[in-house]
């Protein structure tokens, strides 16, 4: 935990929030509101419990990367463990994590898509043995009410996640059998297109030396569309998030419940494919739907900043890779010579700097501004690059239900952002279930 949040942890439990007055970024309709408080007559102040207005909430996030024990990766904490271990849910008062079985780009061939299906079902099998070892006191939700039952047993949950619909294989059948293992989350996207719908991030071809098409479907495929209308179904909630533009719209369209974007950030702040556009955030707005922020500073950068653009092309260009990219570490998979990639993300990262959670907040004010806090959640992605100043893991959540007390955002609003509506969504999608 920094030094600065740390501070802001003391100062807003001491001090409360009644003479405080929200910075200009903080939504204007909150600006009056104040957390529920004690006073304390000695001083004739409000006192603000944070402890107890964390945990009074479900604090969900809603994704993180699946880490098998034993072949963690490199974005695994310092302690090579996930950044959502059961200890360091416990430590920041995280009570429950939707946990994405995913894959990466790949082939469309039998034996590419075996292969997918193999690393999905490792993966699988890692949660299942999690929830299993009673040391972990976690269970495995299936429903919105699993989740609210756990948080009053005390016990931590886990949501199955699915990310990247090469793991179907082309056979959208297969939802069902994942939807029956527990999966209540679908993403049919990750990085590169696939034959159910177009990326945000078309995947850099090596052999060729260049991107695929920016479009394949024009956003979804029969077979996306098809994906679409079988989850909702199944009662499952889709995710568009790593979807591009036009399939986002097109989920959004032909979707019957609410979806939601498990983390994906606000592209007029930070103006990166993977982040949204107004007119994708009005449209999940409309349809009672959840932006989820993500602290990965990569969505979170001052994309405006002409200099600092000009250093992360020079970077791209001394690493060998494309100028043009769709996020700033884009394509550092691409370069072979292990010291010439470790030289460029160290190099993108610092000309980054530190990102910390108020940049994370300022996002969520933008939706809330926008759409209102009904529709804004938080969705990490650790493991998997995320984590800021402020917020590098789990134990660290609490840091952001401070900076939230610290815009003037009520109980009631951090129980909406941090996992109220989240539940309001997924029980949509079981109610919308045919």
């Amino acid at each position: 935990m920094s030094m600065t949040y740390k501070s802001l942890l003391l100062a807003v439990t001491i001090a409360g929030l009644s003479a405080c007055t929200p910075p200009e970024s903080a939504p204007e309709k909150l600006a009056a509101t104040t957390p529920d408080k004690a006073v304390d007559a000695s001083l004739n102040k409000p006192l603000l419990d944070l402890a107890s207005i964390h945990s009074a909430a479900l604090v969900l996030d809603a994704h993180a990367d699946i880490e098998i024990p034993g072949q963690e990766d490199r974005y695994v904490g310092e302690d090579g463990l996930s950044k959502v271990s059961p200890e360091k849910m416990r430590a920041g008062g995280v009570d429950a994590v939707v946990m994405s079985i995913a894959v990466g780009p790949g082939g469309r061939t039998p034996e590419a898509y075996a292969e997918a299906d193999k690393k999905a079902q490792a993966e699988l099998a890692s949660v299942q043995a999690l929830v299993a070892d009673p040391a972990n006191n976690t269970v495995l939700a299936r429903s919105a009410d699993d989740l609210l039952s756990a948080h009053a047993a005390g016990k931590s949950a886990l949501i199955l996640g699915f990310q990247n619909a090469r793991i179907l294989g082309g056979k959208v059948n297969k939802l069902d059998q994942y939807y029956a293992d527990g999966v209540r989350v679908f993403a049919l996207t990750h990085m590169g297109h696939n034959a159910f719908a177009d990326s945000s991030r078309p995947i850099y071809i090596g052999e060729l030396g260049r991107h695929e098409a920016v479009e394949e479907h024009g956003g979804l495929s029969d077979l996306g569309r098809a994906a679409i209308t079988r989850i909702n179904e199944l009662g499952a909630v889709v995710d568009i998030s790593q979807l591009s533009k036009a399939a986002a719209m097109q989920v959004l369209q032909l979707s019957t419940a609410p979806v939601i974007a498990s983390h994906s950030n606000v592209r007029p702040l930070t103006d990166v494919s993977r982040n949204l556009s107004d007119e994708e955030i009005d449209r999940i707005g409309e349809l009672e739907g959840v932006i989820h922020i993500a602290p990965f500073k990569a969505y979170l950068y001052d994309s405006t900043n002409k200099a600092l653009d000009g250093q992360i092309r020079a970077a791209r260009r001394e690493a060998g890779v494309a100028e043009d990219y769709y996020y700033p570490f884009e394509l550092y998979w691409e370069i072979d010579d292990t010291d010439i990639q470790t030289k460029f993300l160290t190099t993108v990262s610092g000309l980054l700097g530190p990102s910390s959670v108020e940049l994370m907040l300022n996002h969520i004010d933008y939706v809330v501004k926008r759409i209102g806090v009904e529709h804004v959640g938080i969705g990490t992605d650790f493991n998997h690059g995320s984590g800021i100043d402020g917020y590098v893991d789990a134990s660290e959540a609490m840091n952001v239900t401070a900076g939230l007390l610290a815009r003037g955002y009520s109980q009631q609003d951090i129980k909406k952002i941090w996992g109220g509506n989240f539940v309001r969504v997924m029980r949509a999608a079981a109610a919308n279930a045919q």
